[in-house]
């Protein structure tokens, strides 16, 4: 599976569990819903520092969200 759909998949699914909108991690995060929007379906290509934005905004490791489901 390509990393950007890895992100996006993990993403959304703390997202979900955290009972949140994308509006609202948007704002927790400071990146615009378009850009997660993007992000969860797969079609962006994240920086660093914009993963570690959305993993403090998730309360989750930075890792967490790279990680495949495969491990």
């Amino acid at each position: 599976m390509d990393i950007r759909t890895t992100v996006g998949l993990n993403v959304l699914k703390f997202r979900r569990e955290r009972n949140l909108s994308q509006e609202e991690l948007s704002l927790r995060s400071g990146l615009t819903r378009a850009y997660l929007s993007g992000l969860e379906a797969g079609r962006r290509n994240p920086t660093v520092v914009s993963l570690n934005k959305i993993a403090e905004a998730l309360d989750v490791d930075l890792e967490s969200i790279v990680r495949s489901s495969k491990h």
